[in-house]
């Protein structure tokens, strides 16, 4: 379904649903916006990470081997378990919202390929909206990609509408990806695998992700595998493709895999290899200035990642990092937000971010918004 324009109304209550590569969870924030004669503001009103029992953890990272009815079925039962954790959320703490914007979880992303061009976040909309009876605004990527874009990355427009006041937006989730305005434009990349690598080299170790980066710290830097790593990194440097788990199992997965390498070593030199990569985009980003830099996502809590950017960057950048609240939930607070601009029929996606033929509004409408 599609809405009518609500350009008249100034004032949502929406909650945002966020499933990263990294499979730590689902991140649920409530959130309000409102439109002011300065442009929007925000606030978030309660938010929590449901964390995935080892089941859904499974099931979630063998996705992309499910073939056919199996595939369909997950899209419905996921989609069932996001309604489902969202009517506990509202119910929980007594909140009431005008929609929910789900980003899914992705499977499959694969845009701009001869043959392929497609993406596919997994949480059937149709499904959510049958089991939480909210209004529900979903598959925010596919409509870019059919433009030609990367449907990738998606939250500088968030960016560019709530947190303007920072030079760069970095965020540190299982990739990170930095977004900033260049002569009045908004322009933004995927730079490097982070929590995605780490939590694949701490699981070898029996442990979900390395927390604040303590194995990695206890590592020496192997020359080896960093010049591997930059090597790896070399023709992304130069594209800037949107990076998914395709890029990092073919090109990353493999070096990682080298046990011949003490694991406190491989973590320790990813974490200073993705740390320079991170450093060198924001320092190449912005010439001679000292940028004030956002650091959200999941990786602003790992101490050692954060040592090796801030030793990397020097003082040529200053890194901030907000309350804990908006590291844990931009990306949910985003996608909220990007379903207010497409209740709105307003651009929420941009082709100089996406390297689409034009903006849109993307975003499919389950219910009256």
């Amino acid at each position: 379904m599609d809405s009518k324009n609500n350009s008249t109304k100034d004032v949502y209550k929406v909650l945002g649903l966020m499933s990263g590569t990294s499979l730590d969870g689902l991140d649920l924030a409530c959130c309000t916006f409102k439109r002011t004669a300065a442009g929007w503001t925000f606030s978030i009103l309660q938010a929590e990470t449901l964390k995935y029992t080892p089941a859904w953890q499974k099931t979630l990272a063998t996705a992309h081997a499910c073939l056919g009815e199996d595939l369909v079925a997950l899209d419905v039962a996921y989609g069932h378990f996001l309604g489902q954790a969202c009517r506990t959320f509202l119910g929980k703490h007594k909140l009431n919202v005008d929609f929910i914007a789900s980003h899914g979880h992705t499977v499959f992303h694969q845009p701009g390929q001869p043959g392929k061009g497609f993406t596919f976040q997994l949480g059937s909309g149709q499904a959510l909206y049958a089991a939480a009876e909210k209004p529900v605004i979903y598959d925010f990527r596919s409509l870019d990609v059919l433009y030609g874009g990367q449907g990738a990355p998606l939250v500088p427009v968030g960016d560019k509408h709530l947190f303007h006041e920072y030079d760069v937006c970095l965020n540190l989730g299982g990739i990170a990806n930095l977004s900033l305005d260049v002569k009045g434009k908004r322009l933004a990349w995927d730079a490097a695998f982070v929590n995605m690598g780490l939590n694949y080299l701490a699981g070898k170790a029996g442990k979900a992700y390395d927390a604040g980066g303590a194995l990695a710290a206890q590592g020496e830097l192997h020359a080896g595998l960093l010049k591997s790593l930059s090597k790896a990194y070399a023709p992304l440097r130069a594209k800037k493709p949107s990076l998914g788990r395709e890029i990092f199992e073919k090109k990353f997965q493999p070096l990682l895999d080298k046990d011949t390498i003490p694991l406190h070593d491989r973590l320790h030199t990813f974490t200073v290899a993705a740390a320079r990569e991170v450093g060198d985009a924001i320092l190449s980003s912005v010439g001679n200035r000292v940028p004030s830099v956002l650091c959200t996502g999941g990786g602003a809590f790992n101490h050692f990642f954060m040592s090796c950017l801030l030793d990397h960057c020097g003082d040529r950048a200053s890194l901030i990092i907000p309350d804990e609240t908006v590291v844990k939930f931009k990306e949910a607070l985003v996608f909220a937000f990007l379903g207010v601009l497409r209740s709105r029929n307003e651009v929420n996606c941009l082709k100089s971010v996406t390297l689409a033929s034009r903006d849109s509004s993307s975003g499919l409408i389950v219910g009256a918004v």
